[in-house]
C-alpha cells in the first residue's frame, strides 16, 4: 500500500494524537472472544494442546478440530497487525526509554505474573497425573521439577513474541534515526495522510500475499517443528506471518491505512477468503494425503491458498468493523477495557469450567456450545473484578 510522501514534522511540533479508532478496539474484542472459543474447542476436540482436555468420543470432535485449524490461519496474525498499529504512536509520545519502560510493564509484568501465579493453578490436574505416573514407576515427581520440565508461557506466548517485536522496532528505529542524524537529515515522525487521501492497495496487497506465501513455505520447509519448547510457541510455523503483519501494522499507522482503505477492499477480502478457504480444504483431498510434506509443490499450493484466505479475512474484517462497528458504547467500552485481562485470565475460567462439567456426558459440539456460553461472560466478569483491584489496571 502506497501513498504520497508526507512532510516531516518540525522538532518543535508535537505529533497530533490521532482519533481513536473504535472499530479497531471492537475488532480486538472479537478476536479475544475467538481466543476463548479456540481454547474451548481444544478442550473438547482431538488436539491435546490445552491444560484440560476431554478427547472427543463422537464425530463432532472433528468439526471442532477444523474450527481450530481454520482459526489458527488468521486470528493471531490479525492480533499482531492491530498491535503493530499502535506501536509507532506510542513510541512518538513516550520516547525510546518511556516506550521500553511501558512495554516492560504492560507486557513483561503480565507475562511474569502468568508463569508464576496463573500457570501453577491451571496445571494442578496435569501435575497429579505426572506424579501418579512417576509413583507407579517407583519414582518421585516434585512439583518444582514438573514445573521446570513442562514450562511454557501458555497463551501468553503472544505477549512474549509481541514484546520481542516491539523492542526490535525500537532498536531498528533508533538505528535509522542515528543514521539520519549523521547525514544531517530531519529526524522525527512525519505528518500522516488525511483520511480521504487515496490509497493504492490492490497491487501491494496481492504482492504481499504471494510474498508471505513463499516466505512461509520456505520457513516451514527448513523449520517443520510444530512446537518450540520452553519459549512455548505452539505455532512457530506462523512466525513469518506474525512478524510480517506486525510490520504492516507499523506502516499502516504511518500511512493511516486503516482509515483510508476503501470499502471495495472488503469485497475483495470476502472473495479471496472464500476461494482461499475452498482451496485450502480441497487441496489435501486432491493430493490424497492429510498432512502435506513440507517443501513439495502441494505444500506451496496449500500455502498460497492459506495466505490468500488469511489476508482476505483480514481485509474483510477490517472493512466490516469500520463500516458497522466504529463506535463506543458503555457496554462495548467495558468489553474493550477488559479484553487484555480476559486474554490473561481466561485459562483459569476454562480449566475450572472444564473440571466442573467433567461428569456430564454429551456430544463434543454440545459441550463446546455450553462451555462457550458460560465462559465468555464469566471471563469478562472475572476480568472486571480483577481490574477493580488497586494497581491492576496498570498492567491489565
Amino acid at each position: 500500500m502506497t501513498q504520497q510522501p508526507a512532510p516531516v514534522l518540525s522538532p518543535e511540533a508535537e505529533p497530533p494524537r490521532p482519533r481513536r479508532l473504535h472499530h479497531v478496539d471492537n475488532l480486538r474484542v472479537a478476536l479475544t472472544v475467538l481466543v476463548v472459543l479456540h481454547h474451548v474447542a481444544l478442550t473438547y476436540g482431538n488436539i491435546p494442546v490445552w491444560y484440560y482436555t476431554e478427547p472427543a468420543q463422537d464425530p463432532t470432535g472433528g468439526l471442532l478440530d477444523l474450527v481450530v485449524i481454520i482459526n489458527q490461519t488468521y486470528f493471531m496474525g490479525l492480533f499482531f497487525l492491530l498491535a503493530g498499529y499502535f506501536v509507532p504512536g506510542a513510541r512518538d509520545r513516550r520516547g525510546r526509554r518511556g516506550f521500553v519502560r511501558e512495554r516492560l510493564v504492560r507486557l513483561g509484568v503480565p507475562l511474569l505474573l502468568f508463569v508464576l501465579l496463573v500457570r501453577p493453578l491451571i496445571t494442578t490436574g496435569a501435575y497429579r497425573l505426572y506424579a501418579e505416573g512417576a509413583a507407579a514407576q517407583g519414582a518421585e515427581m516434585p512439583y518444582w521439577l514438573f514445573y521446570l520440565v513442562s514450562f511454557d508461557p501458555g497463551p501468553m506466548w503472544f505477549v512474549e513474541v509481541l514484546l520481542v517485536l516491539s523492542l526490535t522496532y525500537v532498536m531498528v528505529r533508533g538505528l535509522r534515526e542515528r543514521r539520519a542524524e549523521r547525514r544531517g537529515a530531519a529526524v522525527g515522525p512525519v505528518a500522516r495522510p488525511e483520511d480521504t487521501a487515496p490509497l493504492r492497495w490492490f497491487g501491494p496487497v496481492v504482492a504481499f500475499t504471494v510474498g508471505l506465501a513463499v516466505v512461509s513455505f520456505l520457513w516451514r520447509w527448513v523449520n517443520p517443528a510444530p512446537y518450540w519448547p520452553f519459549v512455548g510457541l505452539p505455532s512457530p510455523d506462523y512466525l513469518p506471518q506474525y512478524a510480517a503483519l506486525f510490520t504492516v501494522g507499523v506502516f499502516a499507522y504511518r500511512g493511516n491505512w486503516f482509515t483510508r482503505l476503501p470499502g471495495r477492499a472488503g469485497w475483495y477480502g470476502i472473495a479471496t477468503a472464500v476461494l482461499g478457504l475452498v482451496a485450502f480444504l480441497v487441496l489435501p483431498v486432491v493430493s490424497g494425503v492429510a498432512a502435506v510434506e513440507p517443501g513439495t509443490a502441494a505444500a506451496l499450493s496449500q500455502m498460497v491458498a492459506e495466505s490468500f484466505f488469511t489476508i482476505g479475512v483480514t481485509l474483510a474484517l477490517m472493512v466490516f468493523f469500520r463500516r458497522f462497528l466504529d463506535r463506543r458504547t458503555r457496554f462495548s467500552g467495558f468489553l474493550v477495557d477488559n479484553a487484555f485481562a480476559v486474554y490473561f485470565l481466561h485459562p483459569l475460567v476454562l480449566v475450572g469450567l472444564g473440571m466442573a462439567l467433567s461428569g456430564w456426558e454429551a456430544a463434543a459440539a454440545v459441550k463446546f456450545l455450553v462451555m462457550a456460553a458460560l465462559a465468555i461472560p464469566a471471563c469478562w466478569a472475572l476480568a472486571g473484578a480483577v481490574r477493580a483491584v488497586p494497581g491492576a489496571r496498570r498492567v491489565l
